[in-house]
């Protein structure tokens, strides 16, 4: 898949500040809802080279790789001044302790992947309060603590895409398990949530063994000891879906008990990270959005808001998926989801 690319001098930004302004009537900026902070942070002007955007990912991995080589390509084509930083753990505290680096330095904004939410959000205040912008992704009960949260689509609908290619797997019946990276995670618990909602109401003839996801760590190694678990404690279990893109470790599990292909398997997932497993069957499908086109996204809007341009209803961030973004208390959702077979997993580069 390719990203949309494009160049802009400074006039074409201004120029797209007043076009901005022009949104829906009943959608304020992002920059302008939040009492914490001044309605316009800043008189620096429009220069994306004059505005320091920092992106701190979860977690060193193929997933924020992708999302550090978006970053990096918004960089070029606008001239921001953003970066990534990538936590020593894939922990709270790590990503706080850069927080808090950050909040000292005074830079314009800070993006951020939450490892667990509630755990940020003193920091996301304080950085706040200091007049620093903070927009996150993968976090959406951040909302009311940030300028604004980025998604690549709701998560209702991007959950239900879960128990739909699973029960399809499947056949509608038989046992299965949920996997999430942390039950901390609020994307994967609102995809894992709606997906056993699902299927509950339109597959009767599945069962779901557990009352709340298993844990993977967000790790193959994690999902690979989980998954060796689940099989021992349910020798019949029929499915996997695993909301953290570690399925891999579950098909491997699999592929030791000779259960490739028997047991379906149905995870978030990039296309480097699953092809051989979908090629050989033992995954069905996978599911994502771009890592790449996200980081370039939330980048973008927070360099929007801190620049007092704002993001309302339509706002364009430059990147497929995001061309016309739709707020809603907080959050402004693109339209990026990406699903991928054996059939088509070959025309994905990432």
């Amino acid at each position: 898949m390719k990203k949309k690319l494009f160049a802009f001098a400074l006039s074409a930004v201004v120029a797209m500040s007043a076009l901005v302004g022009c949104g829906s009537s009943s959608t304020t900026p992002a920059t302008s809802t939040k009492a914490e902070t001044e309605s316009v942070k800043t008189n620096k002007g429009s220069d994306p080279a004059d505005y320091k955007v920092v992106m701190i990912v979860k977690q060193s991995d193929s997933w924020f790789d992708d999302m550090a080589s978006g970053i990096d390509q918004l960089k070029k084509d606008t001239g921001l001044n953003v970066s990534v930083q990538v936590p020593e753990k894939g922990d709270a505290a790590s990503q706080i302790s850069i927080m808090e680096d950050l909040i000292a330095q005074g830079v314009d904004a800070i993006c951020v992947v939450p490892n667990d939410p509630a755990a940020l959000a003193p920091t996301i205040q304080k950085a706040r309060k200091a007049g620093i912008t903070v927009v996150t992704h993968e976090a959406t009960s951040t909302a009311k603590e940030v300028d604004l949260d980025i998604e690549a689509f709701e998560s209702q609908t991007f959950g239900e895409l879960f128990g739909e290619k699973l029960a399809k797997a499947m056949d509608g019946k038989g046992k299965y398990a949920g996997f999430v990276g942390g039950l901390t995670m609020d994307t994967h618990m609102a995809w894992y949530n709606a997906a056993t909602e699902y299927l509950k109401k339109n597959y009767p003839d599945m069962q779901n063994i557990s009352n709340e996801p298993y844990e993977d760590g967000n790790s193959v190694e994690g999902a690979h000891d989980k998954a060796l678990e689940v099989l021992k404690a349910y020798p019949d279990i029929a499915g996997f879906f695993d909301c953290s893109a570690q399925g891999g470790g579950i098909c491997e599990a699999l592929a030791e008990n000779s259960l490739e292909g028997k047991v379906k398997v149905v995870s978030l997932a990039l296309p480097s990270m699953s092809a051989t497993y979908l090629k050989d069957g033992s995954m069905a499908e996978g599911l994502c959005w771009r890592p790449a086109d996200a980081g370039y996204a939330t980048c973008y809007a927070a360099y929007l808001i801190a620049s007092g341009q704002g993001v309302t209803d339509g706002t364009d961030l430059k990147v497929t998926g995001y061309e016309s973004m739709k707020l809603k208390d907080g959050i402004a959702y693109g339209n990026a989801p990406l699903e991928f077979t054996a059939d088509n997993i070959d025309n994905y580069d990432f």
